[in-house]
């Protein structure tokens, strides 16, 4: 059901033209996509609280056949990159929106990756992060360079409000 709605918000994310602000990869090679939104992050950098999800929805046109396709996250602290194992949600082809794979040579597709920010990772760091898309030759599709900051888990008090007055 959460995956649902985290489509949901990627496809109304999508048709209301919101986007962020990300940069071509400079580690790795690879085109920007026709349109990237990561959810509550318009001008980056992007916070993302331990213990949750960060949500990015990447809309891009398939520059060639493809069979198969596998993210990879790579933070950078300093100049040391650092590979994030996405784990299932690596599959990219697994979470695309309107399509599926494989795909066609000009095919425009949305693909919406969950990546859970462990509680490990120390609140206040801040380093850039690329996201790469590969096919199954290891060529990259698309690639985003996006600056983050890690935030405290988000309080499940804060979520439900002030309390009601009796």
């Amino acid at each position: 059901m959460l995956r649902v709605v985290a489509y949901v918000c990627a496809l109304l994310a999508l048709a209301h033209g919101q986007t962020t602000n990300v940069n071509q990869c400079t580690f790795h090679s690879g085109p920007l996509p026709i349109h990237t939104y990561i959810e509550g992050c318009v001008t980056p950098p992007c916070v993302f609280p331990q213990g949750q999800d960060a949500v990015v929805n990447i809309k891009f046109r398939a520059p060639r056949a493809v069979q198969s396709m596998t993210t990879h996250a790579t933070a950078f602290l300093s100049i040391i990159p650092i590979i994030y194992p996405l784990g299932e949600a690596a599959q990219t082809c697994n979470y695309l929106t309107n399509s599926s794979c494989p795909l066609e040579e000009g095919e425009e597709v949305q693909y919406s990756l969950n990546m859970f920010i462990e509680p490990a990772f120390p609140v206040g760091t801040s380093l850039p992060i690329e996201f790469r898309i590969v096919d199954d030759n290891n060529n990259n599709l698309v690639c985003i360079r996006v600056p983050i900051r890690i935030a405290p888990p988000v309080s499940s008090n804060m979520l439900a409000g002030p309390a009601a007055e009796v």
